[in-house]
């Protein structure tokens, strides 16, 4: 028998190659991780295609895959054929080495190291730096798609008379391809140096000449190269000029040219320009003159006259010439900043007008009917009252709405415009009985149906007076399809249409099922898409669940504005998407804006920190997510709708001259429909957007004035007040509401906002928008300027009285008994004959309840403030029976009357009332919950005694003091 290997002292192990099945497990499994590695990056590519071209816009798949590859190939191939030039004429140009030093020795085992591998080191090398480079292009595509389609501004800069387009689409590109080039010589002479040194062409230790000529010619040609195109910078930078960023104590983030950069930054720039190219002739004469001492020399100036031209120049002009006379040097330049700065934005059309700030009549009648028709003043506040909608709405706990509701225009049962207070009833998965795959995934896939409310109303409760309720929904929006597969909540992704049915709604009969009839998402149906998506999503369960099928379709990206982002990713999208229904359809409205940073002379401002206001920061958020770039130019250029059924994404083109718009739509043809495709049911809902509004109001803070004196002086500088009806500490949110400004006849829906005096609370300025869509006066900005002799409350003031006021204070007191919470709604700013209007509902929550109900409203007009439980008494109180009392103290004009039995009542019902909740109070604190229930008893009976007095006494004044009311004035609630 063969020998086996063993013998007297037992068997040898022999330690060798692994056996041949080792070798093709090991080759198998290393085969399988690069095929699953294969798939995975196929799962995500695959999925991606799959969803663009389920919206039918795979096109823009199409246009920005192509243009990263083709960038990314390119300049990959650049950077690669650079340094490997380099590496190849320095091998090719290295020295004989014969007689080789100690130094050289040393080298020599390193260089017989790689000389087998030298074309597989070079290839590794230039693949290596064409990959990193290659990819970093390719984020460059929205930079080379906008020069490449860059369409006219027709409009030029005042400084070099250049088209604006110049230096938003063409200068950024440009500035890559001479970063570019700077990065391809950086690397080429750091693989010469290293090459040249490894075979000899530069000696660091050896005795005798150091470097070859050889290597001098080479390195004096790629220095060469960098100094021409620094003179390129430097010419560059001369245009760069009318868009850098600077701070200037005028204003932050200024762009364009002041007195010092026209003086003497541009002529340094040209200067260092010429001494540049001169630098860099010296450098190539280098090949034939065989001396590095001119072109050092040139490249010693040419550093020197930096420092000294550059920079020590500009700063002795700035200090010496600036200075001594600022206002009068940087007046014309601060004119030309103000000028592009409001063109930038949209606000050079703005109409400011100076208003009285007192009111111009004594006619109380008069007042109190032209306060009826000042406004429809929004009682329900969206943004306090989701929780009530939530707690009589909801019908299911796997319903919710959002946390800030909407506004909008709905007819009403005469046919005539109402603000609406809107949201949907969307799915929410926390409120699923049962959580798991199935359920989460199959079961439970969307909302039903939408909740509306009058906005300037409220039920006798305080509840909101609904004009679309119950499930399914029913009332004033007629029929319509209900169900929400897509909204502002809907993050999860779904899987419909297949063997496993849906709970659609509950009623009173049961559970109701269906299975989704749309066309929306991607097909499952096919073995290759759900291995996909199981990859993509990391759920095996896609590849086997019995529940997916025939018909079966995954839903996914179901959020309004995620869907909106990824068909158009070169908009800026709006933070607050709105729902309203269009032809039988619930459609989500997505406003979109075109930007820049390149608009030369206007300043910069940053969308995140603009947008900002107390409403986002109590949601945490920012209105425009993620958009902390900074821009000087913005259009609301797209409105996008979002189908809630089928997810169907539609962008219309809303500002036909936009260039960066037309820019964008030559990069990616047919994804914009014509503004004509709007239907004029859509047109009723659009809205000017709050974003661009908060945007705009910001920069009007200082771009009001029209002087680059006052510019300069900041005399007239404003500020955004701090909202007053909470203790975020951020600014006061924009406000819908339909509103008659001065000097017109009829309410147009409108977005306001107030300004105070930089560190003051005063008024000093009321703007409005015009909001509505497809009406003649869309978008024009008004301004109210008040007069700076006299002082106009602002809303931090009006607040402070509010909470001072004595009898007020009281009254929310009383209000807050019993373990209730008071919350102050929107303080609404209208302008009423000369003056300002305020009003602000009063919300409380009651002890046990988890929603708010409006209990009451402030108003106040000239100083004149009242607290009544409706705006119909609050008015007849501020215009008519207490018109010449002094301003907060309504009850000393009771006092001067003679005593009512009402006014007994009434007082004795609130000492009733104040008693049984001290003795509640003791009790709480003494542990005794039996006395603590009889004094909260007795607390609820003094208060409705309180209240019917309180009916009475206004009943009463209201009919000897007021006049009588015009049929179809006033608001109630």
């Amino acid at each position: 028998m063969p020998d086996r290997g063993g013998g007297p002292t037992g068997p040898r192990i022999r330690v060798g190659r692994p056996s041949r099945r080792v070798r093709t497990l090991l080759m198998t499994l290393g085969v399988l991780a690069v095929l699953a590695m294969a798939f995975v990056m196929f799962a995500g590519f695959w999925t991606d295609w799959l969803w663009y071209r389920s919206l039918h816009f795979s096109s823009v798949f199409t246009t920005t895959l192509k243009t990263k590859v083709g960038l990314f190939v390119v300049f990959g191939l650049l950077m690669a054929a650079a340094v490997g030039v380099n590496i190849w004429l320095a091998h090719r140009l290295r020295p004989p080495l014969s007689a080789m030093s100690m130094e050289q020795q040393n080298l020599d085992r390193y260089r017989m190291g790689i000389a087998p591998y030298k074309k597989w080191l070079l290839l590794g090398i230039t693949a290596l730096v064409g990959l990193v480079s290659g990819a970093s292009a390719a984020g460059q595509w929205r930079t080379w798609l906008m020069w490449v389609n860059g369409q006219s501004f027709h409009q030029k800069d005042p400084q070099f008379h250049l088209d604006v387009s110049f230096y938003a689409f063409d200068l950024p590109w440009y500035r890559f391809l001479l970063g570019f080039g700077f990065a391809a010589v950086v690397l080429s002479v750091i693989a010469a140096l290293l090459t040249h040194y490894l075979y000899g062409g530069v000696r660091v230790t050896s005795p005798g000449q150091r470097v070859t000529k050889a290597f001098t010619g080479h390195l004096s040609v790629l220095l060469g190269i960098f100094v021409s195109l620094k003179a390129i910078a430097y010419w560059l930078d001369r245009y760069g000029l009318a868009v850098k960023s600077s701070d200037f104590k005028a204003t932050d983030n200024w762009t364009g040219l002041r007195y010092v950069d026209a003086n003497a930054y541009l002529p340094a720039k040209t200067i260092l320009f010429c001494i540049a190219i001169i630098c860099a002739l010296l450098f190539f004469a280098t090949l034939w003159r065989r001396t590095w001492q001119l072109p050092v020399i040139g490249f010693g100036l040419m550093v020197l006259s930096a420092i000294l031209i550059g920079g020590l120049y500009p700063a002795v002009v700035q200090k010496f010439t600036v200075q001594p006379n600022e206002q009068a040097k940087e007046a014309p330049y601060v004119q030309k900043n103000l000028t592009a700065t409001k063109k930038a934005y949209g606000i050079d059309d703005a109409k400011v007008s100076e208003y009285p700030g007192k009111s111009e009549t004594d006619d109380k009648s008069k007042l109190r009917a032209d306060a009826d028709q000042a406004a429809s003043y929004r009682l329900m506040d969206p943004n306090i009252v989701s929780p009530t909608f939530q707690q009589r709405q909801q019908m299911r706990n796997y319903y919710a709405f959002p946390s800030n509701l909407d506004v909008d225009r709905y007819k009403d049962k005469e046919g005539k415009d109402q603000d609406t207070v809107i949201g949907l009833r969307e799915l929410n998965l926390n409120g699923v009985p049962k959580r798991n795959w199935i359920n989460d995934h199959f079961r439970y896939t969307h909302g039903f149906g939408v909740v509306a409310a009058e906005g300037d109303n409220a039920d006798s409760g305080g509840g909101p007076v609904f004009t679309e309720s119950d499930l399914p929904s029913k009332g004033d929006l007629g029929d319509y399809q209900q169900r929400v597969y897509y909204g502002e909540k809907t993050t999860q992704y779904s899987i419909v249409g297949g063997p496993q049915k849906e709970i659609d709604y509950s009623d009173d009969n049961g559970e109701k099922t269906t299975r989704y009839q749309g066309k929306s998402g991607v097909s499952l149906s096919n073995p290759l898409n759900r291995a996909a998506y199981a990859v993509a999503f990391g759920e095996p369960q896609i590849l086997y669940s019995g529940a997916i099928g025939d018909g079966s379709r995954i839903l996914y990206n179901r959020t309004p504005k995620d869907r909106v982002e990824a068909v158009a990713p070169w908009l800026t999208i709006d933070g607050d998407a709105y729902p309203a229904v269009v032809k039988g359809k619930i459609q989500w409205i997505v406003d979109a804006y075109t930007t820049t940073n390149g608009y030369p002379y206007a300043s910069r401002t940053t969308l995140g920190d603009t947008t900002a206001d107390s409403l986002t920061a109590a949601n945490n958020q920012r209105a425009v997510v993620a958009q902390q770039n900074q821009v000087n130019y913005i259009r609301n250029s797209v409105k996008a709708t979002v189908d809630a059924y089928t997810g169907e994404v539609k962008l219309y083109q809303w500002d036909t001259e936009d260039p960066v718009l037309k820019t964008w739509m030559k990069a990616f043809p047919h994804t914009v429909e014509p503004r004509s495709a709007i239907s004029p049911q859509l047109m009723e809902h659009l809205r000017y957007p709050q974003d661009l509004f908060k945007v705009q109001r910001e920069l009007l803070t200082r771009y009001h004035v029209d002087s680059a004196q006052t510019f300069l002086s900041g005399s007239e500088v404003w500020q955004v007040p701090d909202d007053p009806t909470n203790k975020t500490g951020n600014s006061i949110p924009a406000y819908y509401l339909s509103m008659k400004m001065p000097g017109e006849s009829n309410q147009a829906f409108s977005l306001t906002t107030t300004f105070t005096p930089n560190g003051r609370d005063n008024l000093s300025a009321f703007m409005a928008v015009n909001a509505e869509a497809g009406t003649k006066d869309y978008g024009r900005l008004t301004l109210l300027k008040m007069p700076t002799a006299d002082t106009t409350d602002g809303p931090k003031q009006v607040q402070s009285k509010f909470n001072s006021n004595e009898a007020i204070a009281e009254k929310i007191r009383l209000l807050r008994g019993g373990d209730s919470e008071v919350e102050y709604g929107n303080l609404l700013t209208v302008p009423l004959d000369g003056e300002f209007l305020y009003v602000e509902p009063v919300y409380v929550r009651g002890s046990g309840l988890k929603y708010p109900l409006l209990k009451r409203v402030l108003v106040t007009y000239a100083g004149k403030t009242a607290f009544e439980e409706t705006l119909d008494k609050a008015l007849n109180v501020v215009f008519g029976a207490e018109s010449e009392t002094p301003p907060g103290d309504q009850d000393e004009e009771q006092k001067q009357e003679p005593p009512s039995t009402g006014d007994k009542t009434l007082q004795g019902a609130l000492d009733d009332a104040e008693k049984s909740f001290e003795d509640g109070q003791k009790a709480l604190k003494d542990g005794d919950w039996k006395a603590y229930g009889e004094a909260q008893d007795r607390l609820q009976d003094a208060l409705e005694r309180a209240a019917k007095a309180q009916d009475a006494a206004s009943k009463s004044s209201s009919d000897s003091k007021s006049p009588p009311k015009k049929e179809g004035s006033g608001s109630s609630t």
